[in-house]
C-alpha cells in the first residue's frame, strides 16, 4: 500500500473497533497498550523539542490563504514585529497563514516553529522554519500550541482555525489557562462569528457576557503585538 493511502495514526486510533471475534479481540489488546506508548513517546519527544520555548505565540489561519491576500501580509508583518520582540512564533508549519507567519518570523531571525501534522493527504512544511516537528496525533499537536504560547493571534481560517480558537476559548473560560491573551485578526471576517456570539450565544445566557471579553479583534499588526508583549511584560511582573 502507498504511504499515502495508509490510514493515519489519528484514524487508526478513533476507528472505535468492535471485537467479532477471539482473534479480533486478541488484536486490539496487544495494539492499543503499544499505540498508548506511541502517545506517550510522542508527548516525550515533543516537549523535549520544545523546552527551550518560552512566551511564545501560536498564530492560526487558513491553509489557503495566497500570497496576494491581504491578511498573508498582516500575518507576515505581525509576526515580523513578535520576532523583534523575542517572542517565538509558533504555527501548524503548514502552508497559507501558517507560511505567512514563519516568514515573517525568519526575516527578523526570530525562531520560528512549525508543529506540522499528518494527514491523509500531503501538506509540506514552509520552507521558513528555524525547528520543524512532525507530530502524528492531533491532540498532542494541540497541547504544544497551548504549553508553549502566552498568547494565540488567530487569522481568517476554515475548520482547523475555528477548533483552535474555541479550545483556547474553552481552556481560558474553564480556568485552566490564565492571562492569555486570544485575539481574532481581520474585523471584517470575524464581525458574524462576535455578533452571533453576542447578540445569540450570550443573550440566551449559553455564555456569559463577560466571557465575550476572553478574545479582542483586530486589523493592526502592531496592536496585536503590543497586546501579546504586554502579557507577557505582566506574565513576568
Amino acid at each position: 500500500m502507498d504511504d499515502h493511502e495508509r490510514p493515519t495514526e489519528d484514524e487508526t486510533l478513533l476507528e472505535g473497533p468492535q471485537p467479532s471475534g477471539p482473534r479480533d479481540k486478541e488484536r486490539i489488546l496487544v495494539s492499543d497498550p503499544w499505540r498508548v506508548l506511541r502517545i506517550m513517546g510522542e508527548f516525550v519527544w515533543g516537549f523535549d523539542n520544545l523546552s527551550d520555548v518560552r512566551d511564545g505565540v501560536s498564530i492560526f489561519g487558513s491553509a489557503r490563504t495566497k500570497p496576494s491576500d491581504p491578511h498573508y501580509q498582516a500575518a507576515v508583518d505581525t509576526a515580523r514585529l513578535l520576532a523583534k520582540a523575542k517572542i517565538p512564533v509558533i504555527t501548524g508549519g503548514g502552508p497559507g497563514i501558517m507560511e505567512a507567519a514563519n516568514k515573517g518570523c525568519m526575516e527578523a531571525s526570530g525562531m520560528s516553529i512549525g508543529c506540522n501534522i499528518e494527514l491523509p493527504f500531503e501538506q509540506g512544511s514552509n520552507p521558513f522554519l528555524t525547528r520543524s516537528l512532525n507530530f502524528k496525533f492531533f491532540f498532542v499537536r494541540k497541547t504544544m500550541f497551548v504549553k508553549y504560547a502566552t498568547a494565540f493571534i488567530v487569522f481568517p481560517g476554515g475548520y482547523g482555525t475555528l477548533d483552535e480558537l474555541f479550545e483556547a476559548l474553552t481552556l481560558i473560560q474553564t480556568g485552566k489557562v490564565k492571562d492569555f491573551p486570544v485575539i481574532l485578526f481581520g474585523k471584517e471576517y470575524w464581525s458574524g462569528l462576535v455578533d452571533w456570539l453576542t447578540n445569540t450565544v450570550a443573550a440566551e445566557r449559553k455564555i456569559d457576557s463577560k466571557d465575550l471579553k476572553l478574545f479582542r479583534v483586530t486589523d493592526d499588526p502592531a496592536e496585536a503585538t503590543r497586546i501579546v508583549i504586554e502579557a507577557r511584560d505582566d506574565k513576568h511582573a
